[in-house]
């Protein structure tokens, strides 16, 4: 490998992070949201505090329709993140990692939260 300037020129250009955020008043709560694009996925990243509570991962298999997903970090018996990423990567056919910071108390807030997600997905697709 050729070093030139700090970079590898025998390697494909790789594509840059882009970071997105957008925030909504959900249930009397803000809830913000923060997205990094990856090449061939993205992070999301929700809560109203800046804390990382827990983190799932989602891709797709060959050898099953539903894609798969693994929690990497935080309580196994809170599944909010596991199946939102495994959703997501459903839509998006994409690996998607998610860490859902807010109280899973309120079934209605995670369905608001997902809404607002797609919602941002049809306004911004190339932010996904």
């Amino acid at each position: 490998m050729n070093m030139e300037n700090g970079a590898c020129s025998g390697q494909s250009a790789v594509e840059a992070i882009s970071v997105h955020e957008f925030s909504e008043k959900l249930l009397e709560q803000v809830v913000h949201f923060h997205v990094m694009k990856l090449t061939g996925g993205f992070f999301l990243w929700v809560g109203a505090s800046p804390v990382l509570s827990n983190l799932a991962v989602s891709m797709n298999s060959k050898f099953d329709s539903m894609p798969l997903s693994t929690l990497v970090l935080g309580d196994s018996s809170d599944t909010t993140p596991n199946s939102l990423a495994q959703r997501l990567t459903k839509k998006t056919k994409k690996q998607v990692f998610v860490s859902y910071n807010l109280p899973v108390t309120d079934s209605n807030l995670t369905l608001l939260v997902e809404n607002r997600i797609r919602k941002e997905m049809e306004l911004h697709p190339d932010k996904f």
